[in-house]
């Protein structure tokens, strides 16, 4: 009789270990992000800091990129899952040149608004503003990226000939600009915002300035297509998951104190980036804003070489998750 009842009890326990097993099992994401340590680049250090990925039962393996090309690079290979912030017009030229068969779809919107980058000179360079930098190099990330096209509306708005230069990330631009191999740098904040502050560089040009591309979504995130296929229900589970860390980012002062730490600036630098360069209503993610202008950029721009409508590239398009 004791045996019997020793039997069942393992028996009941043995079912209820196998789905709690289940339940409970991880979902592994590759995702690749540019320039580690930035605000919006961020997202998925802090969603972890404040333990949202663990409680969704994500694993999520990080790559870090460069930018531009680089993390396009990564998901179209599908080296990755899921590559992060980047700019749209890159993406929309190669789906055109592509179509069906390019090997991503933009799963969301990353930054609407041109805000947090700027263009700097050292404090001797006789170059005040972009109208004054005729014939001078200046530095973007590399092509297709969001300081592509920010520079080149910056550059149409003021009528200037400057020359746009790729020179990869802010550290390796930093080093070019203060060496003299490019006359006018771009940085992201909060990088070389204590060499402002101390009157090392002087800021000749802001994205905000920008004006026409306010209400543009000029970054986005990518899925890799067979990982969609695959992958979609995870993969939404992590867009959840990250406007959740956008969340706890603007109202946890901790968000501030991993920024800081990453970028090596002090906390009051820290949150001055976020304050004036980082709108929260920037960081929406349901919706591709001002398509028709990025379509029409992507034109004069020469990422395409014949007029476009949404209609040619809704199949480019793929929203995982809509916030609520």
């Amino acid at each position: 009789m004791k045996k019997s009842i020793m039997a069942v009890l393992v028996a009941a326990l043995a079912a209820a270990v196998v789905p709690a097993s289940s339940a409970f099992a991880v979902e592994k994401l590759k995702v690749a992000i540019p320039q580690k340590g930035f605000w919006d680049s961020s997202w998925v250090e802090f969603g972890q800091a404040a333990g949202f990925f663990k409680a969704a039962g994500l694993d999520v393996d990080v790559f870090y990129t460069e930018g531009g090309a680089q993390t396009i690079a990564a998901v179209a290979s599908g080296s990755v899952d899921i590559a992060m912030s980047n700019g749209i017009l890159g993406a929309i030229g190669a789906y055109v040149k592509g179509g069906d068969a390019t090997p991503y779809r933009i799963i969301s919107a990353e930054m609407t608004g041109a805000n947090e980058l700027f263009w700097w000179v050292k404090a001797d360079s006789p170059i005040k503003t972009l109208k004054d930098a005729d014939g001078k190099t200046i530095a973007f990330s590399s092509p297709g990226s969001s300081s592509n096209l920010i520079l080149l509306t910056l550059l149409k708005q003021a009528g200037s000939k400057a020359k746009p230069t790729p020179t990869g990330g802010v550290p390796s631009t930093y080093t070019q600009t203060m060496t003299g191999q490019i006359d006018i740098g771009w940085s992201v904040v909060p990088f070389a915002l204590k060499d402002v502050q101390d009157g090392k560089i002087r800021i000749i040009a802001r994205a905000r300035e920008a004006t026409e591309l306010a209400n543009q979504t000029i970054r986005v995130n990518l899925a890799s297509i067979n990982s969609l296929k695959t992958k979609r229900a995870t993969i939404a589970k992590f867009m959840e998951v990250v406007h959740k860390s956008i969340d706890w980012a603007y109202s946890n002062p901790q968000a501030i104190d991993i920024f800081a730490k990453n970028m090596k600036v002090t906390r009051d630098i820290a949150k001055r980036a976020v304050d004036e360069f980082y709108p929260k209503s920037a960081m929406q993610l349901g919706e591709i804003r001002d398509l028709n202008r990025s379509l029409k950029d992507a034109l004069d721009y020469k990422f395409v070489t014949s007029p476009k409508t949404p209609k040619d590239v809704a199949g480019l398009i793929d929203i995982v998750y809509k916030p609520k």
